[in-house]
């Protein structure tokens, strides 16, 4: 019981016992990170698992040359992608059976104008959900549902995962292993996480208004 504990905080605060794993690991450390990448991409019940600090920090291992800045990129990149994908066809699958569902309790309707959201407005939403934790891992699930074009989702994912996994690991390469911003990081990340959502927040406000203004 207790080695399982461990492994569960170990799991979900991985971002900080990083040096234990290389430590314990060696080169399967990468492959840990780029299964967690995976997992919570990819699977909707695991949004808990670390993501934006994550990838900080282990490009903060980097620059101790602890991981090969090439090999990890290359490595979250795929993940990430894949990740997203999985999602997406996980929602799509069960979409079909919602989609062509008689029930009395699914609101048609409700997923028709879901489903014209994400061809009109998906782009844009699956790029910027890449920076909100939780957000990410659900907004290639909902893709999948409302049946967005695979084609266009995958141009998306694609280039969300690749602005995602680059800027936030060529930003722990130069910055992480600065002490005041290492001791600070769960305050950055969240600086972070709201810099990307005040924009989206802002433009749904909006939205609405204009609507009212009506």
């Amino acid at each position: 019981m207790d080695t399982l504990l461990q492994l569960g905080d170990l799991l979900l605060h991985i971002d900080k016992h990083l040096d234990v794993v290389i430590q314990q690991y060696g080169p399967w450390a990468y492959g840990l990170l780029f299964a967690i990448v995976f997992a919570e991409t990819g699977l909707v019940v695991a949004p808990f698992l670390p993501g934006d600090s994550l990838l900080f920090i282990a490009g903060a291992y980097c620059a101790t040359e602890h991981f090969n800045i090439w090999t990890l990129c290359i490595g979250l990149l795929v993940a990430a992608i894949a990740g997203n994908t999985v999602n997406y066809f996980i929602g799509r699958w069960i979409g079909k059976r919602v989609f062509s569902s008689k029930s009395r309790w699914i609101d048609q309707g409700a997923l028709l104008k879901t489903h014209a959201f994400y061809e009109k407005h998906g782009g844009k939403t699956i790029i910027v959900a890449r920076f909100l934790p939780i957000i990410r891992t659900f907004a290639p699930f909902v893709a999948g549902v409302s049946e967005m074009n695979f084609s266009r989702f995958q141009l998306f994912n694609v280039t969300g995962a690749l602005l995602w996994v680059f800027s936030l690991v060529i930003a722990g390469y130069f910055f992480g292993n600065i002490p005041v911003i290492r001791q600070n990081l769960n305050v950055i990340v969240l600086i972070g996480i709201g810099a990307a959502a005040i924009p989206v927040v802002l433009a749904a406000l909006y939205k609405i208004f204009q609507r009212n203004k009506i």
